[in-house]
């Protein structure tokens, strides 16, 4: 195999359950499981796989216990267990091959010190890096007197949060039910960015810094350049584009993540709301600066809305675009739609952000031909 590593099954590992619905390609070797999805993206984007590129492949050490943002359910049969909901069963994973260690540490002492649920009904378990949250099924304040049991250093965590949200499962969190049991509000990541509890962080670090280098190596920000952001999340994609002395509009819809933005790119502008219904305000921006016009992009699986994208590809016209995408098929429709209004895509990019499961992010990098020297 010339010295290949062959990463074992997913499957293998002894705290995988047979029956976990949570990683599709659990009982492939990593190299298959690639396998797998370049052929998906060659068929789900047909159209473009001239312009494909292998999928770039996780680091080996990023393979296993990399994913550290979950939302687990949480049960009690008289201990508390965390999993994955199947067919109205929750079905737990204590020791799950893909979960960050401080995850599953976490879940082994809170069942070992939280009331039972008629004094604590615990709907979900939340993580996000260094951030936790304990979702409520109530609006009253449970039982805390476990939590001198805990220790924040000793699971590596920064918070400890509760969102008391009686309707939960309908939704995530209660806008308002958030209280802060122990520790700081803020963690800060490897790269120096400010994230709270609620935060959409990239899964596999060196994979998100690969996919950030290539959209920039292609958009060459440069000074004097004018800049769109869309979806722009925590500010990783802000910070890179300001430093590179372009001017910069940020568009975020979540309160925490347009703050964090702000913070870590404390230079540029950020909007708070959808991209749809910020699209005056973009086009003023626009209008008020001159420079060659660039857009990067990393919406969620919908996509871009309809009227983004219209109003990017006819009204905006960036020279250049990068577009991280988490699915393809959202992709490939707004791909069609941005080749329609004059864009040609150059290049794809897989990346295997989500190791063992069926999903594959893919970086598309746009141009408007008839500039492509400007």
């Amino acid at each position: 195999m010339n010295g290949t590593r062959l990463d074992p099954p997913l499957e293998s590992h002894p705290g995988c359950p047979a029956r976990c619905p949570g990683c599709r390609f659990r009982a492939l070797r990593y190299t298959a499981g690639i396998e797998r999805k370049q052929a998906w993206l060659k068929t789900g984007l047909a159209a473009w796989q001239d312009r494909l590129a292998p999928v770039a492949q996780a680091p080996a050490g990023w393979r296993r216990h990399y994913r550290d943002r979950v939302s687990l359910h949480a049960v009690f049969d008289g201990q508390w267990r965390f999993g994955l909901l199947h067919r109205d069963n929750v079905i737990p994973v204590p020791e799950c091959p893909v979960h960050h260690p401080r995850i599953i540490r976490l879940g082994a002492a809170l069942a070992r010190c939280l009331p039972e649920p008629d004094r604590f009904p615990l709907a979900y378990l939340v993580c996000t890096g260094r951030q936790a949250t304990l979702v409520l099924k109530t609006h009253k304040m449970p039982d805390l007197s476990w939590r001198r049991q805990l220790s924040l250093a000793a699971l590596d965590l920064d918070a400890l949060w509760l969102n008391l949200h009686p309707a939960a499962g309908r939704r995530l969190f209660a806008k308002r039910g958030w209280q802060l049991l122990l520790g700081s509000p803020w963690s800060v990541d490897a790269e120096g960015l400010r994230y709270g509890p609620q935060a959409f962080r990239q899964l596999v670090a060196p994979l998100h810094t690969l996919a950030l280098d290539l959209a920039q190596r292609y958009l060459a920000p440069t000074a004097g350049d004018v800049m769109l952001d869309l979806y722009c999340g925590l500010g990783a994609g802000l910070r890179r584009w300001q430093r590179a002395g372009a001017r910069v509009l940020g568009v975020e819809l979540g309160a925490e993540a347009v703050a964090c933005a702000r913070h870590n790119a404390p230079q540029t502008e950020v909007l708070r709301g959808a991209c749809a219904t910020r699209i005056p305000q973009m086009a003023s921006w626009l209008a008020k600066r001159t420079g060659r016009r660039l857009a990067y992009l990393n919406p969620p699986r919908i996509g871009l809305e309809d009227a983004t994208r219209d109003w990017l590809a006819t009204d905006a016209r960036p020279l250049r675009i990068a577009y991280l995408s988490c699915s393809a098929g959202t992709l490939g429709r707004d791909l069609s739609g941005l080749e329609a209004a004059g864009y040609r895509l150059d290049h794809l990019q897989p990346l295997d952000f989500f190791p063992g499961t069926h999903h594959v992010e893919t970086l598309a990098l746009l141009s408007r031909p008839a500039a492509r020297d400007d």
